[in-house]
């Protein structure tokens, strides 16, 4: 009996994570991981490169858009290298250890790009400063999140707009791959229009696409992660994949010229000649980032989370506090190495689409941005062609939650409508969000339903409208 016992004794993996409890098993949750990580591994060379623009370089030229990033030819762009691999690291980590979750966290796509090219381009901070900006977002991120408004707020969203926020999610990321791999390109006379297919990178987007749709359609277990490798693969002959001066291991660069690089003292000399002048443009920029990463990571946390099933019988995203905390955790630790701030991705949905359901999911995804520290030529080796497919998949999986949406009710469908639409649209979560918040109220008062509001949707509608109007970001 006792030999028994000690067969049927739960692993350490499946006791910690719940894996049985969540169906899932070790095998799938690792796989899913891989997935994720393949499929947002860009950002380890994209943000240096963004961060690059905004002077963080060691000449601290600023606007040096021509020069291309490559690991170890400039210190600090390579600590930048480091600190992305890092934040996204411990970030990934503690929403798996901690909020036992499947989402995987790195610095963001849209606010590295605000910080580069409105904190340091537009307002002139230099880049020290603009990660003290990034700290205390962070410092006020932890504060609103253990006091339980940032958890508010997601449950104070209408049933109907989380599913439309998912959906939107999907179109917006089916966009993102379309236009990564050169399917949708920009059309003077259009705004858009098709790529020319004839070219080697957009082909093998088209073929990857192809490759595994079939795969999906077949019910294949880890088709995205195979449609992936394979589009790889048949990227190398076509001279899209590149295999050039690929080296299996480098030790990582130094973190030091970045790291705790603040100028506290140095935002007193921004907003103008006075010290209140000062102040007013710092809290301009720390609200903007508040309020860009806090919709953008609501938005990605609460679509994934509905098309995984991962809500409650009341639609609130199960430890959505956790995860909450680990995103603003994230963002202060994220500064310290020396990187914009930390959102929880959208890429995500690629790893639970393949069947992550638990915090495994993101420990693996950790331990790759780990490992890529010592094997950046090899996570170089997919090209942007090999994930623009597994994206426009995901994107497809996440559309069929609209199917839930009341669209016999008109007050619920405009809001949702403008949720769906203007995520694409406007290349953005936050917008898409802040339109849907905005119209939500209007209707349901103009039809006498105002009762069906929650308190907190007219603050959030305020304060999108006061963002469009103090806050632009373009």
């Amino acid at each position: 009996m006792q030999t028994k016992e000690k067969e049927e004794k739960p692993s350490f993996l499946e006791s910690y994570f719940h894996l049985k409890e969540n169906k899932s098993s070790v095998k799938t949750e690792i796989l899913a991981g891989i997935t994720t990580f393949i499929t947002m591994a860009y950002i380890i060379f994209v943000n240096p490169n963004v961060l690059k623009i905004a002077g963080m370089n060691s000449a601290g030229a600023v606007g040096d858009a021509a020069a291309k990033f490559a690991v170890g030819t400039d210190p600090v762009v390579s600590s930048v290298f480091v600190a992305t691999c890092l934040a996204a690291a411990v970030g990934t980590f503690i929403m798996g250890f901690y909020a036992n979750l499947p989402f995987a966290q790195a610095p963001g796509m849209g606010l590295n790009a605000f910080f580069t090219y409105t904190v340091c381009l537009t307002l002139g901070f230099t880049w020290h400063q603009a990660l003290s900006c990034v700290f205390i977002s962070g410092i006020l991120f932890i504060v609103i999140t253990v006091t339980s408004i940032r958890e508010k707020i997601v449950d104070a969203i209408p049933i109907n707009l989380k599913y439309a926020i998912s959906g939107g999610i999907g179109l917006f990321i089916a966009l993102i791959g379309l236009k990564s791999g050169g399917v949708i390109v920009a059309n003077q006379a259009t705004l858009v229009g098709f790529g020319n297919f004839a070219k080697p990178g957009t082909l093998l987007t088209i073929l990857g696409i192809t490759i595994t749709a079939i795969l999906m359609a077949r019910k294949v277990k880890g088709s995205i992660l195979i449609g992936i490798i394979a589009t790889t693969i048949i990227g190398i002959p076509l001279k899209v994949t590149s295999l050039a001066n690929i080296h299996i291991f480098s030790a990582p660069p130094s973190l030091a010229p970045t790291f705790a690089a603040f100028d506290f003292a140095g935002l007193l000399s921004k907003g103008g000649t006075s010290i209140g002048g000062a102040i007013l443009s710092v809290i301009m920029v720390v609200i903007t980032i508040c309020l860009v990463d806090l919709f953008d990571t609501i938005g990605t946390l609460v679509g994934t989370a509905t098309k995984a099933g991962m809500i409650d019988e009341n639609g609130k995203v199960l430890r959505m506090r956790k995860a909450l905390i680990c995103d603003a955790v994230a963002t202060t630790a994220g500064s310290f190495f020396g990187t914009s701030t930390v959102v929880t991705y959208v890429e995500s949905t690629a790893g639970v689409a393949e069947g992550g359901r638990t915090g495994l999911t993101s420990v693996t995804v950790g331990v790759l941005f780990i490992l890529s520290l010592f094997f950046s030529g090899l996570v170089g080796l997919v090209p942007a062609e090999a994930t623009a497919p597994a994206l426009v998949i995901v994107g497809i999986l996440m559309m069929s939650t609209i199917k839930h949406i009341d669209f016999d009710d008109f007050t619920e469908a405009l809001p949702a409508f403008f949720a769906i639409a203007l995520m694409p649209f406007t290349y953005s979560i936050a917008n898409g969000i802040a339109a849907a918040m905005i119209f939500y109220p209007v209707v349901k008062i103009a039809t006498g339903r105002q009762k069906e509001i929650h308190p907190l949707v007219y603050v959030l509608a305020l304060l999108f409208i006061l963002r469009y109007i103090l806050l632009p970001l373009e």
